[in-house]
């Protein structure tokens, strides 16, 4: 049965796609949160990993098909699927083969960030733009950091998928909150790293946030619940305190980029303050 799961969104059609399962260590993933708290939302296997989706975003609106990630790499071998557990259970390419859709019908990709799992697909095994027709949108601070990497974020950004495209100038740069189309922005999300931008989409009365890995899955929403992933940890907590009571307020749809089970969500008030996800 296919992930692809489907929202009305004003004029907007909006589906969530996958490019298959992963694994990553639970505590790198809940920073200082006890085991004992975290583990009963996101269960460890045997090697204490837990089990995470690769959810890119496919956004139809006025004419144009707007991607938002692009999926896993897919060139990282033998050795390195293994470490991650990966599991293309389906991919991206599927995903728009079910909506009638190839990679010649993409006019827009949104890097929300540069890190593998988010843009492994940008290139094609022979290092052609996997989108041919599209520009993809990233933040200047987010190119930046990804082709001037330091020990600490050096392992999640491989030059691959990124010079190709910065040598055919096909990033589209943007420098803070910027329009993409009418009623389709982004914004900039900093924590996990400086440069991540998640996407807003308002369109007939209603709003969807893409969160990229301000909020990575929906057990993620309270908000001490925080990566060791994360190189600005305090930065993560300020940023969303600043957005997630508005986007409560608005009712906002929220995209998570990483949870297994739930595309959508809804942000709720949390018995001890702070913030919930809930499923629809």
């Amino acid at each position: 049965m296919s992930w692809t799961q489907h929202l009305k969104v004003g004029e907007a059609d909006v589906y969530s796609l996958t490019d298959g399962q992963f694994r990553l260590d639970g505590g790198a993933m809940f920073g200082s949160v006890p085991k004992v708290l975290w583990e009963r939302a996101s269960p460890a296997d045997a090697l204490n990993r837990i089990r995470l989706r690769i959810n890119p975003l496919l956004i139809r609106l006025g004419g144009h098909n707007i991607l938002v990630e692009t999926g896993f790499w897919d060139q990282g071998g033998a050795k390195f699927e293994a470490m991650y557990a990966l599991d293309r259970d389906e991919t991206v390419f599927r995903g728009l083969s079910d909506l009638s859709l190839s990679t010649e019908d993409i006019h827009l990709v949104v890097n929300t960030h540069l890190h593998f799992d988010h843009a492994g697909r940008n290139v094609t095994l022979t290092g052609e733009p996997t989108f041919p027709n599209a520009r993809y949108v990233v933040q200047k601070q987010e190119l930046e950091d990804a082709r001037h990497t330091h020990e600490r974020n050096r392992a999640s950004y491989i030059p691959e998928y990124i010079e190709p495209l910065a040598d055919a100038g096909l990033f589209d740069i943007v420098d803070g909150e910027h329009e993409l189309l009418p009623g389709l922005s982004v914004l900039p999300l900093p924590g996990h790293n400086l440069g991540q931008q998640g996407v807003v989409l308002r369109s007939g009365g209603q709003t969807l946030v893409y969160v990229a890995d301000l909020i990575p899955t929906l057990a993620h929403a309270p908000l001490p619940y925080i990566m060791g992933y994360d190189l600005y940890p305090v930065t993560t907590l300020e940023t969303r305190k600043k957005y997630l009571p508005g986007w409560f307020e608005e009712g906002a749809v929220i995209c998570t980029p990483h949870d297994s089970d739930s595309a959508f969500a809804r942000l709720e008030e949390g018995k001890k303050g702070g913030w919930v996800l809930a499923a629809p």
